[in-house]
């Protein structure tokens, strides 16, 4: 391995930050359309539970396997270069989901969009590459938090764009802005050079052995509640998890030029960022599935009534919360340390999912239980993408990120499932309302996974403080 000479940075003006905000922005707002329109998609293109739940997970997972490889290439090749030509693809995707007939062609489009999460860790290379430490924690901050921003952004507006327009035109508004944003990018920021080439090329088998260890897993989450009556299916599963995760862990041991270092990801801050980031996922994605089904509930029950409309309006301000907790958290990293801020933000959120378990009787409970959540997981995800971007060499800053965006895929999608797990086993039968009690089991596990994950926080450094 060699590394290249680096050439004096070009100042980065506040211009180009905004271009990257615009772009994280667009790229959280196309990346999250889906999850709210489910069930509108489903009806009008005819899907089966399970053909909507492959809809459902085929982004992320691509998603998951997009980060790493991004990463990778941004430190091999430069940022910009790879970011501009990743969001090209993405562009593709959208423009194919927009326009797509039926099943097949939607999924297309949502494999392709799937690219996108590659684009952060190529945005943190782009950041460090022009900007100094203090600077750079900032505006890595604003980022995630304008991506977390333009998620919320696209689960409110889906819906109502959806019903308004056509399910058509909740792909093509944001995908328009994704185009725009990256020519932004592509004209407003300047080039970084390549950090080092690799003689050794590309880790192919390391690639495909990665992609099936994530797809058996993902897989696994999406079909739990059917495979206790499938016990070949899950057992098929797990070997072929183990087999992959096997396999991968030899190569990646093995390559002189691994995807994924484990020698990096041995490192304490690099693991420990790893786990935090999974269990703070973990107790968002429970909560995040909840309180809409507690706020759908009908009226007679101890639900609300609420119809798409109305649900949007009481998760805005956790979309507020969201959008603020990144530039909060950026700064807070930077004043104390990574390691106070994910500490106030993992108790600040266990404290909330635990208030939410007790009372939930009113709407302005689960409102107030809901933006505190979103607050302290923007908290806590912008800290440790922040001390993980800037706590490896320059030339390592995409793949170490983007181990991060792989454990945020993977929390948010078991959080998911165990909402979704308990919500199926408290509904009785031939009734479609769930008993009270699943709620409240939902979130007192959300916010135990959450406390623990203090135990975690308690053995970390406390981060550069400047």
């Amino acid at each position: 391995m060699t590394t290249t000479a680096q050439a004096p940075p070009v100042p980065l003006g506040k211009a180009a930050v905004g271009a990257l905000g615009l772009l994280a922005l667009a790229s959280g707002a196309l990346e999250s359309v889906v999850t709210p329109t489910l069930p509108l998609l489903q009806r009008e293109l005819n899907l089966t539970p399970a053909e909507g739940a492959l809809l459902s997970i085929a982004l992320a997972i691509t998603g998951a396997l997009t980060a790493p490889i991004a990463g990778k290439f941004g430190d091999r090749y430069g940022g910009k270069r790879v970011l501009v030509r990743l969001m090209a693809v993405v562009s593709v995707g959208g423009l194919v989901s927009a326009v797509a007939p039926n099943l097949p062609v939607l999924l297309l489009g949502q494999v392709l969009q799937g690219a996108m999460v590659g684009a952060l860790p190529l945005s943190f290379i782009v950041v460090r590459a022009h900007l100094p430490a203090g600077e750079s924690k900032v505006a890595i901050g604003t980022v995630s938090g304008l991506f977390v921003g333009g998620t919320m952004a696209g689960i409110l507006a889906a819906g109502p764009v959806a019903e308004t327009l056509s399910r058509h035109w909740m792909f093509a508004l944001p995908t328009f802005a994704v185009i725009g944003s990256t020519l932004l990018v592509h004209r407003l920021m300047p080039n970084d050079p390549p950090g080092r080439s690799d003689a050794a090329g590309i880790d192919w088998p390391g690639l495909l052995l990665l992609s099936g260890m994530l797809s058996a897993l993902m897989i696994m989450l999406v079909k739990a509640t059917e495979l206790d009556t499938r016990p070949l299916a899950l057992t098929a599963l797990v070997v072929a998890l183990a087999a992959c995760t096997a396999g991968w862990v030899v190569v990646e041991r093995r390559s002189p030029a691994p995807m994924i270092d484990l020698r990096m990801l041995a490192r304490p801050a690099i693991w420990k960022a790893c786990v935090l980031t999974f269990l703070i996922c973990v107790g968002t994605s429970v909560a995040v599935f909840l309180v809409p089904q507690l706020l759908a509930l009908p009226d007679g029950s101890y639900g609300f009534g609420a119809g798409a409309t109305a649900i949007g309006f009481f998760l805005l301000p956790g979309a507020v919360a969201a959008s603020l907790a990144g530039p909060l958290g950026g700064l807070g990293t930077r004043r104390f340390g990574s390691r106070a801020v994910v500490a106030a933000g993992a108790v600040m959120m266990a404290v909330s999912l635990f208030a939410l378990a007790a009372v939930h009787s009113a709407v302005w409970h689960v409102v107030v239980g809901k933006a505190l959540i979103a607050l302290a997981n923007g908290l806590c995800v912008t800290a440790m993408m922040t001390s993980t971007a800037t706590s490896v060499a320059q030339s390592d800053t995409g793949i170490a990120s983007s181990l991060i965006l792989v454990n945020r895929v993977v929390g948010y999608a078991v959080g998911a499932q165990i909402g979704g797990l308990l919500l199926t086993a408290g509904t009785p039968s031939g009734s479609q309302i769930p008993a009270e009690s699943s709620f409240v089991t939902g979130f007192v596990i959300a916010g135990a996974v959450t406390a623990l994950s203090l135990l975690v926080v308690r053995t970390m450094s406390k981060g550069v403080q400047e």
